[in-house]
């Protein structure tokens, strides 16, 4: 049950992710897959700084921040049309 709720927490957090970076992201699919990459991100990168969340709230913060962070990188490895 674990897992899957922290499937749904990333999935939420990648839709999160891409309506506050600007330009929306890469779309839904990827942003929700973003979302999941991301709560694994999140969760590891403030695991290094000593920051630890709990409950679902915590976890979806985390989540969200490390979707934005992943969302972030990816943008440079992504052209852009001007």
């Amino acid at each position: 049950m674990g897992f899957l709720l922290y499937i749904i927490i990333g999935i939420i957090s990648g839709f999160v992710a891409g309506k506050i970076m600007r330009g929306g992201g890469f779309g839904i699919l990827v942003n929700l897959v973003v979302g999941i990459i991301g709560g694994l991100l999140g969760g590891w990168l403030f695991s290094l700084l000593g920051i630890y969340s709990w409950g679902i709230i915590g976890s979806l913060i985390t989540s969200v921040i490390g979707a934005i962070v992943f969302l972030w990188i990816l943008s440079f490895f992504t052209p852009t049309s001007k």
